[in-house]
């Protein structure tokens, strides 16, 4: 694939965390198959992992994909991976789609739970976003792509330290967008709604009557997700910066959904 930005030389190495599975399964396989050379990080799911890249060569023989662990709820891990990949060949993009959720009702959390969360969630972005966004704006070009939430806006009851992790997530971005728009770095966030994976099993009891209330009428595939993800890391998305992006067929539009 040639540079992004129409410049020889200039890495086109993708990193993604939590990419065994779910959006970040459809976020390494819509990279790949777009000719990046994809990194992407696991916890738990590393039988996925190497599923997941047969399948990807199975379609595309010369991909570039290696899989790696890291645990991002461990900080000294995510302190040491940082360090590591900041001595690496420059990465063209960072797509930060690993997260964790946490449901209870705002005047029950409990402070070791939701701290964790906020190390998965924000923390781990912001010091790996650190460690390649110097070699980016030294390259003058780079795509960083958050995934977020339309809870940083939407509120839903037992929700709230998922959506204030989430919140942090897009006033940072937003920041390190505008800090870094004229070294040719583009930084945005993708708030999906409810997407059809492992971390929405807790609705499946209330998924038929939340369908009906979401103007597309259906949750969104991991595919929907990853394609805009795909968008974002490519060069018609080069003057995009500082956005938010929901991926949530409508419903931030409407009513707040009712459960």
């Amino acid at each position: 694939m040639p540079d992004p930005q129409g410049r020889p030389g200039v890495s086109q190495r993708v990193l993604v965390t939590g990419g065994g599975r779910g959006v970040g399964a459809a976020i390494v396989r819509a990279a790949a198959l777009a000719g990046f050379h994809v990194v992407f990080t696991v916890r738990t799911a590393a039988a996925e992992a190497e599923a997941l890249i047969a399948d990807i060569k199975a379609e595309k023989p010369d991909a570039a994909i290696e899989v790696r662990s890291l645990d991002l709820a461990d900080k000294g891990a995510v302190d040491a991976f940082a360090a590591a990949i900041a001595e690496e060949p420059a990465y063209f993009g960072f797509v930060h789609n690993a997260g964790m959720s946490y449901d209870t009702l705002a005047a029950m959390v409990d402070q070791t739970k939701a701290e964790q969360l906020m190390q998965v969630n924000y923390w781990s972005f912001v010091k790996i976003a650190g460690a390649l966004i110097r070699p980016m704006t030294r390259a003058r070009a780079g795509r960083i792509v958050a995934i977020g939430s339309i809870a940083a806006d939407v509120a839903n009851a037992g929700n709230a330290i998922y959506a204030g992790s989430k919140a942090a997530l897009a006033g940072y971005c937003r920041t390190l967008a505008i800090e870094t728009a004229r070294r040719g770095v583009t930084v945005n966030v993708v708030a999906p709604g409810f997407v059809d994976t492992a971390m929405l099993a807790p609705y499946a009891a209330y998924r038929a009557n939340v369908e009906k209330q979401i103007p597309a009428g259906r949750f969104a595939a991991p595919e929907d997700v990853g394609a805009v993800v795909g968008f974002l890391i490519s060069p018609g998305a080069a003057y995009v910066t500082g956005a938010t992006l929901p991926v949530d067929g409508g419903l931030t539009a409407a009513l707040a959904i009712q459960r």
